[in-house]
């Protein structure tokens, strides 16, 4: 998602806010997390969620700050502490910085006509609107929207939108798997099933044992030696492989619409057969 230039912290409150959190460590942000505030690699994560009932704004707000905002990425601003703005062209680098979250900035419970004749397409329309949008740097760069409407799947609909820079999916998802409990226990976390351990092999095996792990060693090494020259090939002298499910040059900066569709996986095979894949 492209996004446009960057502004200042603009409210006093925000500012003040920043000035208190000096005096913790503030940890710089990752390469990879300051890679996506590339204009050409602004990327947000879209996470679409159905529920079994409607949901009481009442009792949402609370519990959101109960929960996810003692996840310290969700109550940080990303900002060069050194002029307590969010744009590195300003001087210093880059910092997780603590401030005080405003719910009213992240939580939205739009208003919703509940007779619609299209709920579906609706919350599709929706989704894609957000991620024409951005999110502002002066604050915490999430925000969650709750759809109190009837779809085809569900009674009520959150929308979870987060700047990649805060995570990737599989850390999101155990952030959000850390706050749910067992319907059985609801106290108890969620598990899920452990692969048994194979029994390590026996020390037996004399020479032909030692001979199967330097194999293995070397073939490490090989396989890592060719990756790197394939690697630097394609770089200088290779083109990606045409299909037709790759786009032109700048397709990643145009307008996309997003549409929820549920695939068998035999469709999956189907369309990686026909790409040669």
């Amino acid at each position: 998602m492209r996004t446009g230039a960057i502004k200042p912290i603009q409210t006093a409150k925000n500012v003040e806010n920043v000035l208190s959190s000096t005096d913790e460590e503030q940890q710089p942000l990752s390469p990879m997390a300051r890679m996506f505030h590339e204009p050409d690699s602004n990327v947000y994560i879209i996470i679409t969620i159905g529920f079994q009932t409607k949901i009481n704004p009442e009792v949402m707000r609370p519990n959101v700050g109960n929960t996810l905002l003692k996840h310290p990425r969700f109550s940080s601003l990303q900002a060069c502490s050194v002029f307590f703005v969010p744009d590195e062209k300003y001087g210093g680098q880059l910092k997780w910085v603590r401030t005080e979250v405003d719910l009213d900035n992240h939580v939205k419970f739009p208003t919703i006509d509940p007779n619609m004749d299209f709920p579906d397409m609706y919350v599709e329309d929706y989704v894609s609107n957000l991620s024409k949008t951005k999110i502002s740097m002066s604050i915490p760069m999430w925000d969650l929207h709750v759809l109190n409407i009837k779809t085809s799947n569900a009674e009520s609909v959150g929308i979870l939108r987060v700047h990649h820079s805060i995570g990737d999916g599989t850390s999101l998802m155990s952030l959000f798997m850390s706050f749910t409990r067992k319907a059985s226990d609801p106290e108890a976390l969620p598990t899920f099933p452990i692969s048994k351990k194979q029994k390590p092999c026996s020390s037996s095996g004399g020479l032909l044992q030692h001979f199967i792990k330097l194999f293995s060693v070397l073939l490490i090494y090989w396989n890592t030696l060719v990756d790197i020259v394939m690697f630097l090939i394609t770089i200088f002298f290779l083109d990606d492989t045409k299909t037709p499910l790759k786009g032109p040059l700048g397709v990643g900066s145009t307008p996309r619409r997003i549409v929820h569709r549920t695939v068998s996986l035999e469709d999956v095979k189907l369309v990686k057969n026909a790409m040669n894949a």
